[in-house]
């Protein structure tokens, strides 16, 4: 397996990290929300978390984009990938509001990701299933 081989599994196998952790991540917000429940160390580690596996990804793309052929969709998906994860650190903006209100912006932040993210896979021919290449 080439180093490039690799990271591809890395990057294809962290993108399912990233869906369960993004799914926990909103149900947990939401119900804070609506339940309006204090924000705890856990949900702040469950965000930090979620950042850190975004970051992560970020950095095996920015890898594969300059060890892979430059094709159009690559570069489409990157540069949505990219912008996605960027505006995810607006999140460091409330890390001292009121919880109620932090819980509500996580939420809608992280909607607003992952129908970035939803339209970065969709810039691949493969989408979600296939293995990136």
């Amino acid at each position: 397996m080439d180093f490039s081989s690799l990271l591809l599994m890395l990057h294809s196998i962290n993108r399912w990290l990233i869906v369960l952790v993004t799914i926990i991540a909103i149900v947990k917000f939401a119900l804070g929300y609506f339940k309006k429940q204090e924000f705890t160390r856990t949900d702040g580690r469950i965000m930090s978390f979620w950042m850190g596996l975004l970051d992560l990804q970020l950095i095996l793309g920015i890898i594969l984009l300059f060890t892979l052929p430059p094709i159009r969709y690559r570069l489409e998906h990157g540069v949505i990938m990219i912008l996605a994860v960027t505006l995810a650190h607006i999140n460091r903006r409330w890390r001292n509001a009121e919880p109620n209100i932090k819980f509500r912006n996580y939420t809608l932040l992280i909607l607003i990701i992952a129908l970035l993210i939803g339209v970065g896979v969709a810039a691949l021919p493969q989408g979600w299933l296939g293995q990136s290449s």
